[in-house]
């Protein structure tokens, strides 16, 4: 640090520390990159405001000049003007291209230049968003020092104000477009006196020394006038940035010559004002990966560390700046309610997700509602008809037509205004045009309209009555689809029972909808509203429903069945408790006395004397009779809410778990609290403090004697001694995911355990071992339940579905988990399935009867099937390679063996020898009969896989980006191929055998012929490593597919792209569930099958996907399919096996 500076800063030393408070500083100055996260820490330690600004000031004076000028500026964003006037003639010298700084990359000049100007530093949380940066800065580039406007506008909370600000921190566009500096302005909406404030502070910004004049203007046209006077004299070529613009008279005050850039969420205010204008439209979303390093940084953890909740966060809010941010800066402080703020988004509770940052507005649906407010009056109600519609589903202007009874161009003129305020978005379909909302807009209006929804869905039907029949629609109606999708959706949440009923019901209804979009949409209708079409249809199932009741106005969080089962008890979000008559569900009680929601309800054991526990957000617990009507105890003593209650057998005491981290039991007769265990305690580290960890005690279970309970809180369950307080025993579930819900069955001391990564386990409480591994639910397991007799036990999801279990078969099979690497054979009929279960057996499984024939034990790392079945082979990590003949069960070993775990291996045509392929880069050819080997060793590197080619010719492919073609009889190289920079993740042969394909990690993919040692077509375009590919059966097509889920379809002969399949979002997430793995098409050529997170049909000829089946698990790593297309087999990384068949 310059002696100027130091000398500066010691001579006010005493009046820093006096006056500053250093939490905010410190946040600009980290920011920076001046000041470290353990150096933060170390001034927050000191005990008094004056010592850690003492301690700050010791830092800053070990540091350089930038430092003084990062604190410098960091005393003027905090309104500490005066403090900073003291550190001015200090601040040390910095010539315009002074260097940059080791964080930001920003100049000492760019930092001086901003401050002064008073533009926002960086979010202490900050991700770059290059693409629309750069946009912004071809836009300021492009007014050349002439007037204009570069508008940047987008959706409430979408980052224009932070992208605004980071599109003038380049020191070369400020040093050459901009040199007279920048001047921010914080509009906001705005009446004339307010408007008049802000252009008075604007000029005596400009107009420090008072040259101009000495009184400020007295109204706007004065103020507009001083405006330009000080722009073109003092400040030439500078930038005005005016943030947040609402109307655009406000904006003719500042339509005075200047260059101006500004943030909007109506691109339509610069309608008023003259000059060239260019726009930036920014995306609500800031795509997966952007959100999830946003929360990495607010709680301070690897993106891969993250829990599932994190990106359940993202996908919830999809990925809005504004949601994103918000919520991590409340992680910070409280990091372990992840489930907490991803219920509130699911529940739509925006008021609980609260200003923690800069942001203007208090809370989530503030900011939504502000935009709604400042709408026509003649046009809002247009914008309240909206709440109808689904997430991501796209409306035709046709469907607003018929809802508004107006023409086209009536409809788009009132759309339009919504779009120009970033309330709607507009997707171009041809000549026609295509609304829809982001889903937090959706979220929003359901909530603020929910009253007036069933009748906003039946203005849709009366109207869509009064111009269609639905049999009569036809596919060249714009609107078709559309009813077809969701007519039976608008009825059923309008209550039109009879009028669904009669729809569904309906043949010509069922004929036309079935041809248009196949059966599985209607047979998903059925479903969906069968507790309405139940009369004629479900009946006669097993699991009749006996009855249903709309017991509250908002989601019923528990239910309680009575010893004697004739009552049922309700508890709601609505802080109401009820008593409903189980045979005839008439409502008994209403107890209306918690004032928060009501999280847990109980009936005593015994119905002798019937008594109802309830517990709650409030904290307290009450105790309820049924022949009384008010309350009849009252419980204190938690200091967070009431999650669970249960009685003991007897009925003495009642269990309470709650989220202030502790389990404790109350006298039932007295209502006096027994005993408190700590089970936060049990979470604990040395160095945490006690107050800064949330431990949420989510359940609770009796053993039969009343002498012992079970607790479950964050992975662990525990076994308490309720006599001694004393800890039993302890069980470590062992996953990332919290423990959701618990049951214990005395019969034979089983815990049956709901876990948030979709997944149930069985428990011994004896052993603390686990039994079992519950798979099958395509979502979060949230309630779980065994029978009395213990024989079998109910488990609720998110996925919608109740499943019934039987404890003995659980137990017995659900811990068979193949690993990935199968082979299959397709034969006549049959469909044999090699593969190797995670307890190394290696088995024979018939994929049509479902037989499995254990073969043998072996550490197996790869595994074939001979072509007709009469041998079997398989590798192993040592580089051994055995050869089992079915017969007899005879084996067979090769005597010489590779160096590394052997990956690849594959039978001749004959089945007189195997190939196979290891880390040590050698391929070995093995005739096993003969006891002959051949060794094919060139590769520089680990052989990635190969090809038999016809002729004894064999094509190879490596890591060192190399495809070579062999003579597997003399071991030579025929061809060798140098396709790629980077690996060679794939390859495939034309069914002509003329030509193959080449795939890499350089993110392309190459077509060549086995006669030319170059490629006859470079395919560019993926944006990820390029995996997988494949040809069409006539040689004419080709299908790669990437790392980000992008699949292209690509023709052989000109390398021209034909469709793009799976499109990127903007912002680069992955549409296919992950990478793309395999690739097949059918034998006609008309359809293509593709491998990733998922398994998806397309057809080729429009590029479209028809049909996607959902595996349990994900990163499926290949799709074995038939020759006739009609049988598919894959295995999940759950160890499912998935066997398909196309239904004719």
């Amino acid at each position: 640090m310059d002696a100027k500076a130091r000398n500066c800063l010691l001579q006010h030393r005493e009046a820093l520390e006096k006056d500053i408070k250093t939490s905010y500083i410190m946040d600009h100055m980290i920011s920076d990159g001046f000041l470290t996260i353990s150096e933060e820490e170390k001034v927050r330690n000191e005990p008094t405001q004056q010592q850690r600004a003492a301690m700050l000031i010791k830092m800053i004076l070990k540091k350089d000049n930038d430092s003084y000028i990062s604190f410098y500026n960091a005393l003027l964003h905090e309104g500490y003007k005066d403090l900073a006037a003291l550190l001015h003639d200090g601040i040390p010298v910095v010539s315009s291209s002074s260097g940059k700084d080791s964080v930001s990359g920003i100049t000492s000049y760019v930092r001086t230049v901003l401050c002064e100007g008073g533009v926002p530093q960086r979010p202490v949380v900050f991700v770059t968003r290059k693409k629309l940066v750069n946009a912004i800065q071809q836009k300021l580039s492009k007014l050349k020092g002439e007037p204009g406007w570069v508008t940047i506008h987008g959706m409430a909370g979408c980052g224009k104000s932070v992208l605004a600000a980071e599109a003038v921190r380049d020191h070369s566009l400020l040093e050459d477009c901009f040199p007279g500096g920048v001047h921010w302005v914080s509009v906001g909406k705005q009446d004339k006196s307010g408007l008049l404030m802000k252009l008075q502070n604007l000029c005596t910004r400009l107009d420090q020394d008072e040259s101009f004049s000495q009184r400020l203007p007295l109204n706007i046209e004065e103020a507009k006038d001083r405006l330009r006077i000080l722009m073109l004299r003092k400040h030439p070529r500078s930038l005005l940035i005016l943030d947040d613009v609402w109307d655009s008279w406000v904006l003719k005050a500042f339509d005075n010559q200047c260059q101006i850039l500004l943030t909007t969420r109506d691109k339509s205010v610069t309608d008023s004002v003259m000059g060239p204008k260019y726009v930036v439209p920014v995306e609500s979303s800031l795509g997966k990966e952007k959100g999830l390093e946003i929360l990495s940084l607010f709680v301070n953890m690897k993106k891969a560390d993250l829990p599932e909740q994190a990106h359940s966060i993202i996908k919830e809010c999809k990925g809005s700046p504004l949601v994103v941010s918000l919520i991590g800066a409340l992680l910070r402080d409280f990091p372990n309610r992840w489930e907490y703020y991803l219920k509130q988004l699911q529940n739509k509770q925006f008021k609980r997700i609260r200003k923690s940052s800069s942001y203007d507005y208090e809370a989530l649906d503030e900011a939504m509602s502000i935009s709604v407010e400042m709408l026509r009056e003649d046009i809002k109600y247009y914008y309240t008809d909206l709440s109808i519609l689904q997430k991501d589903v796209k409306v035709p202007t046709k469907v607003l037509c018929i809802l508004w009874d107006m023409e086209t161009e009536e409809v788009e003129d009132i759309l339009q205004q919504f779009v120009n305020k970033s309330l709607l978005f507009c997707d171009r379909n041809g000549k026609s045009f295509r609304y829809y909302l982001h889903d937090l807009q959706v979220d929003f209006l359901t909530e603020k309209n929910c009253s007036q929804l069933q009748d906003l869905h039946k203005k849709i039907i009366t109207q869509f009555q009064r111009y269609h029949q639905p049999h009569t629609l036809s596919l060249d109606q714009e609107d078709c689809m559309y009813w077809y999708n969701f007519l039976a959706y608008h009825m059923a949440s309008a209550k039109m029972h009879k009028e669904l009923c009669a729809l569904m019901f309906s043949l010509d209804w069922i004929k036309a909808k079935t041809e248009l979009v196949g059966p599985a949409h209607l047979i998903h209708e059925f479903v969906e509203y069968r507790h309405i079409l139940d009369e004629k249809v479900f009946k006669a199932e097993t699991g009749e429903k006996l009855l249903e009741i709309k017991a509250h106005e908002d989601e019923v969080l528990c239910c309680a069945f009575s010893t004697d089962d004739r009552f049922i008890a309700t508890c709601s979000v609505d802080k109401k408790v009820k008593i409903w008559n189980s045979v005839t569900g008439e409502l008994v009680h209403t107890y209306d006395e918690h004032s928060e929601q009501v999280n847990c309800c109980h009936f005593t054991n015994s119905s002798h004397h019937l008594l109802l526990a309830t517990g709650s957000s409030d904290c307290f617990l009450k105790l309820w009779d049924l022949n009384q009507t008010e309350c009849r105890n009252t419980m204190f003593g938690h200091t967070n809410s009431v999650n669970h209650c249960r009685f003991s057998p007897d009925d003495n005491l009642l269990a309470s778990c709650s989220a202030d981290g502790t389990l404790k039991l109350w006298d039932v007769t007295s209502a006096n609290e027994r005993k408190s265990f700590n089970v936060k305690q049990f979470f604990l580290n040395s160095e945490d403090p006690q107050e800064d960890m949330e431990v949420i005690v989510k359940c609770c279970s009796w053993f039969a004697d009343g002498a012992r309970i079970m607790v479950a809180a964050k992975n662990k369950i525990f076994l308490f001694d309720i006599h001694t307080s004393g800890l039993l025993g302890e069980i470590h579930t062992g996953h990332h995911s919290t423990i959701q819900y618990c049951d214990f069955s005395p019969q034979n001391h089983l815990a049956v355990v709901a876990l948030s990564q979709y997944c149930v386990e069985l428990w011994n409480i004896d052993s603390c071992s686990k039994v079992a591994d519950c798979r099958g639910h395509l979502s979060w397991v949230h309630g779980v339940k065994f029978s009395p007799d213990g024989s079998s036990f109910l488990t609720s999801s998110d996925d919608q579905t109740i499943r019934l279990w039987e404890t003995k078969k659980v137990c017995k099979n659900s811990a068979i988990m193949l690993k990935q690497e199968v082979d299959v054979v397709f034969q006549e009929n049959e469909v044999m399935v090699l593969a190797v279960d995670h307890i190394r057996r290696l088995q024979l499984i018939n994929g049509k009867t479902g037989q499995i024939d254990y073969l043998t034990e072996a550490q197996v790392s790869c595994c074939c099937l001979s072509p007709h079945l009469q041998y079997i082979a398989f590798g192993d990590e040592n580089g051994t390679i055995k050869i089992l003949e079915l017969v007899n069960n005879r084996i067979f070993q090769s005597r010489i063996r590779h160096k590394k775990t052997v990956w690849h291996i594959q039978f001749t045509a004959n089945e007189k020898t195997l190939i196979s392929s290891s880390d040590d880069s050698a391929i070995q050819v093995w005739n096993w009969q003969l006891e002959e080997y051949v060794f094919l060793q060139a590769h520089q590197e680990t052989v990635k896989d190969f090809r038999l080619l016809k002729n004894s010719r064999l094509l190879s492919w490596s890591f060192d980006g190399t495809v070579k073609v062999w003579n597997i009889i003399t071991g030579k190289i025929e061809k060798d191929f140098v396709c790629h920079q980077g690996t060679v993740l794939s390859c495939d042969i034309s069914h002509d055998a003329t030509k193959f394909s080449s795939t890499s990690a350089d993110k392309t993919a190459k077509i060549w012929s086995f006669d030319l040692l170059l490629p006859l077509h470079e395919l560019r375009g993926h944006n990820g490593c390029v995996r997988c590919s494949a040809f069409s059966v006539d040689s004419t097509l080709l299908a790669t597919g990437d790392d980000n889920g992008e699949i292209r379809i690509w023709n052989v002969s000109n390398g021209e792209l034909l469709h793009l399949c799976a499109p990127l979002s903007e912002e680069g997430a992955a549409t296919h569930g992950g990478w793309v793995t395999d690739l097949c098409f059918s034998p006609d050529g008309k359809m293509l099958i593709s491998a990733g997170g998922y398994i998806k049909w397309w057809n080729v000829v429009t590029g479209e996907s028809s049909q996607t089946f959902y595996t349990n698990g994900t990163n499926l790593k290949k799709i074995h399919v038939s020759p006739d297309f009609k049988t598919y087999v894959t295995v999940d990384n759950l160890g499912i096996l998935y066997i398909l068949q196309t239904l004719e």
